[in-house]
């Protein structure tokens, strides 16, 4: 599929940028051994896609989220230099086509965990959309349509790139495109524009009217 100039890209980062998936299940299983999460609670929850505080509303009662979030915050931060974070195929390639101010990183990490693990890989993005910025995370469009108001772009002249329903839940309702990556669920779990297998499908043309971007299923 063919987005035509002129196109600004939102990436998810982890499962569609980058991977962190050994790092999350060695923090989360660390984390819910300390606070007493049992097996069957602990798998019953969604771990990819959503923002830590939601995931440890589901699983301890209010008075104790505060002191859980920190600490689950403090575990992934100090495990990323561990190991278990790497950049997914295409990755590079695509963002160093892309000029500046034609792209952005919207996540639900923190700030501060989100930056650590861009940081491990090597990328530098020119705008990160974190946990710390919003009030509702995804499925919720806020965090996208905060991106392509901080940019001055039109939300359809967006295109949303994503692994987890939830945030293709969010692009689409922003009005924006999208595209599924197959990195972390099933094709048939993936309701998107067009769905590929990770971002070495995708290509940027750039030109005077602005980055179109290719997108080959």
């Amino acid at each position: 599929m063919k987005f035509d100039a002129p196109t600004t890209l939102l990436f998810d980062n982890d499962g569609t940028l980058i991977s962190s998936m050994e790092s999350v299940q060695r923090c989360w299983t660390a984390w819910a051994r300390e606070f007493g999460i049992s097996a069957e609670d602990f798998a019953a929850v969604e771990l990819h896609g959503r923002p830590a505080a939601d995931i440890v509303g589901d699983l301890l009662p209010a008075a104790r989220v505060p002191e859980a979030l920190a600490r689950i915050e403090r575990l992934e931060v100090e495990d990323v230099s561990g190991g278990g974070v790497v950049a997914l195929p295409g990755t590079a390639e695509l963002l160093a086509s892309l000029p500046a101010g034609s792209w952005a990183v919207v996540t639900s990490a923190t700030r501060e965990l989100a930056e650590a693990r861009l940081r491990v890989v090597g990328i530098e993005a020119p705008l990160v959309i974190a946990a710390d910025d919003i009030t509702r995370g995804k499925p919720d469009p806020e965090p996208y349509l905060l991106a392509a108001r901080k940019l001055g772009v039109d939300p359809a002249r967006c295109v949303v790139f994503e692994d987890a329903p939830a945030g293709l839940t969010a692009g689409r309702s922003a009005g924006m495109r999208t595209v599924g990556l197959a990195t972390t669920h099933a094709r048939a779990e993936l309701a998107a524009d067009v769905v590929v297998e990770d971002l070495a499908s995708v290509t940027a043309q750039v030109t005077d009217a602005g980055v179109t971007v290719v997108a080959e299923d």
